[in-house]
C-alpha cells in the first residue's frame, strides 16, 4: 500500500483536496479532525492534568489550551507528548484497516508535514499550492482571522516555495476543482508505479 502525505500551507485549498482525494475512493486519513475527536474525548483527563482549567464539560477548549501553550515552546512541546502517540495509534488503525481493505494508496493529510518530519513516514509527498493572493483572499474570506494572526501562522510554517521544491506532487488549486480531479487522477496513476520510500 502506497501511503501519500498531502500539505500545504493554510488557505491553499488542502481540505478540499483531501476532499476529492476521498471522493476518487481514497481512503484519507485526516491528522486535524483526529485531534478535534482526541480533544473530545481520550485526550482530555490527560491535557486537564497537564494544564487544569483548560477543558470543559469533558471537552478540552481549544481557546484556552491555545492561550495557554502558543508562546510557551515548553507547554508547547508537554502537549504534544500527550497528543502525538494518541494520534500516531490512530493513524496506525486507520492503516490496518485500510489495508485490510486492500486501498492501493492512501493520503494522510498533514498540514506540518515538512516541519515535523512526516516525509519519511510516506512514500511521496502531494504540496496543495495557489497564489499568495489567493491564499490571502481564502483566508480572509472566512472572517475568522485578523491579518496579524495570519502573519504568525504563516511565519510558523515552511515557505510555499520550499514545500513545492519537495514535493513528488504538486497540486494547483487556483482554477477550481475540476483541474485538481484531473491532477489527482494523474496523481494516482504516476504513485502506484513509484518506488516505497518511507522509513
Amino acid at each position: 500500500m502506497i501511503i501519500l502525505g498531502l500539505t500545504g500551507s493554510i488557505g491553499m485549498g488542502k481540505s478540499t483536496t483531501a476532499k476529492l482525494f476521498a471522493e476518487a475512493g481514497v481512503p484519507v486519513y485526516d491528522a486535524d479532525a483526529t485531534v478535534h475527536k482526541l480533544y473530545e474525548g481520550e485526550a482530555v483527563p490527560a491535557i486537564e492534568a497537564a494544564f487544569p482549567g483548560t477543558t470543559s464539560d469533558g471537552k478540552v477548549d481549544r481557546q484556552k489550551l491555545s492561550a495557554r501553550v502558543v508562546h510557551d515552546p515548553a507547554a508547547m512541546k508537554q502537549l504534544e507528548q500527550i497528543v502525538h502517540p494518541m494520534l500516531g495509534a490512530s493513524r496506525q488503525k486507520f492503516f490496518e484497516e485500510a489495508e485490510q481493505a486492500g486501498a492501493p494508496v492512501v493520503v494522510v493529510d498533514v498540514p506540518l508535514l515538512f516541519e515535523t518530519g512526516g516525509e519519511k513516514r510516506v512514500d511521496a509527498v502531494v504540496v496543495v499550492t495557489t497564489s499568495p493572493e489567493n491564499q490571502r483572499e481564502r483566508i480572509m474570506a472566512r472572517g475568522t482571522m485578523t491579518s496579524e494572526a495570519l502573519d504568525s501562522i504563516l511565519a510558523r510554517q515552511l515557505p510555499d516555495a520550499e514545500k513545492r521544491k519537495r514535493a513528488d506532487f504538486v497540486v494547483d488549486t487556483s482554477h477550481g476543482l475540476d483541474p485538481v480531479r484531473a491532477q489527482i487522477r494523474d496523481i494516482l496513476r504516476e504513485v502506484v508505479k513509484m518506488p516505497k520510500r518511507r522509513t
